[in-house]
């Protein structure tokens, strides 16, 4: 058996010996005319982020563990401040993993507590903007094959962020994270690359299983989430694309009440994009995409897609304080341009027209609904924008991210819609690598 000469991504690097490394992220954020329901119309918040990451490679072994120090100063009462800003002092990560060739096939294997990365990570991933991760504790495994074959199964245990109450969160309370066969996601993903030419064919599981715990009721989901991808990814004066579905069946209960009745799971998410990359010094890539995750409405079956623990960034808007649109009752057509020139900065601006997949479920992640119908399904028009500038290059790094959202008739009539007008959020941060 001889040792393999690559990694998972948790395992990255194949250097001998002790790694260390960390970051430190200070953010200001602030938002006007939240339309998020419950929480303050304005606000602003400061976040720091701070994780120090250390790995001991040894030949096909290692060990390895970060943490996470993730703080929000400046809310109050209405600040939408939840266990997505707040998780002070956690080990997120702490594993030990081992590689080997077996004939022309490589295996990675990683066990403890750890983050992940799969796929398109729009059902498991860490959304990088958000102010907290999203960690596992279990088993993951990867096999790579000459012929472009990949493979990773998992099974593990979501941590759930603790403390999670309001008042500890404000004070950014110590509390160590619970895992337990309460919460339970076990699957993984199989692709082959240039599977159709140069398109990559992907194809993945995942089940999700929750039930109560003392004290803490649940919706007790059992869900599983079957889906599939082609990729063609983006190059210098080419086109590019990506199709994505997913459809989600189960079972879930119709509330956290006891002895709530148990409802069938119908739901599905798509995604769809295309574009292409300018042959100039630029790199300007313009893309055009849709996205549609089903809404509930129908009696005796639930069909509001569960996005589980991906990212939302990427696709759709940022999370922290704005944090309104996600893989849930929302269809949306949108346009983005992307421009990297070399070196030191890069930018993208996107623009989308939402509605909701279901007039009768609340839009996408804003908790905003009417129940009749009445209030018609289009939200609005959301421009979104990115910039990132390297102050000193791998050192230090400057971001600004803004958001405007220009209120449809769904978001300013429905009975329990938020301040009328334009959302305006933005904020600035600075990111020092060490």
């Amino acid at each position: 058996m001889g040792l393999a000469t690559w990694a998972t991504p948790a395992l990255a690097g194949d250097g001998e010996g002790f790694d260390l490394s960390g970051t430190v992220r200070l953010r200001y954020e602030a938002i006007t005319n939240q339309p998020r329901v419950g929480y303050n119309q304005d606000d602003d918040l400061v976040n720091l982020r701070t994780t120090i990451f250390a790995k001991y490679q040894s030949g096909p072994f290692a060990v390895g563990g970060e943490l996470w120090d993730s703080r929000v100063y400046g809310g109050n009462k209405g600040s939408p401040i939840t266990t997505g800003e707040v998780n002070t002092l956690e080990m997120v990560q702490a594993f030990v993993g081992a590689k080997a060739a077996i004939g022309a096939t490589k295996l990675a294997v990683q066990a403890g507590r750890f983050t992940l990365n799969l796929g398109s990570r729009r059902l498991v991933g860490a959304d990088e903007y958000r102010n907290t991760t999203n960690g596992y504790t279990g088993l993951r495994a990867d096999l790579s094959s000459q012929s472009g074959i990949t493979a990773t199964a998992i099974y593990v245990l979501p941590q759930q962020r603790r403390p999670d109450d309001l008042a500890a969160l404000r004070s950014n309370a110590v509390g160590f994270d619970h895992e337990g066969f309460d919460l339970v996601l076990w699957g993984g993903l199989i692709a082959k690359a240039k599977a159709i030419g140069p398109v990559t064919v992907e194809a993945s599981f995942y089940h999700l299983g929750e039930r109560d715990t003392p004290g803490r009721p649940t919706r007790d989901r059992s869900l599983d989430t079957y889906g599939g991808r082609l990729i063609r990814d983006p190059a210098i004066g080419k086109l590019d694309g990506e199709v994505e579905a997913f459809y989600q069946s189960g079972t879930v209960s119709a509330s956290t009440a006891p002895g709530a009745a148990t409802l069938p799971v119908s739901a599905w998410f798509v995604h769809a994009a295309g574009g292409y990359t300018f042959p100039s010094r630029w790199k300007a890539r313009v893309s055009v995409q849709y996205d549609r995750a089903s809404g509930d409405g129908s009696p005796g079956t639930y069909r509001r897609f569960d996005t589980l623990y991906g990212m939302r960034r990427a696709d759709l808007a940022p999370a922290g304080l704005y944090n309104a649109v996600g893989r849930a009752n929302i269809s949306t057509p949108g346009l983005r341009i992307e421009i990297a020139p070399p070196k030191r900065w890069d930018a993208f601006v996107t623009y989308h027209a939402m509605w909701l997949a279901s007039h009768t479920d609340s839009f996408s992640t804003t908790g905003v609904r009417d129940a009749s119908g009445r209030s018609g399904a289009f939200a609005g028009h959301q421009f979104d924008g990115r910039f990132r500038w390297w102050v000193r290059p791998a050192k230090l790094r400057f971001e600004i991210d803004g958001v405007l959202l220009a209120k449809g008739r769904f978001l300013e009539s429905a009975p329990n819609a938020t301040a009328k007008g334009t959302t305006a959020y933005g904020a600035l941060n600075l990111t020092a690598s060490l």
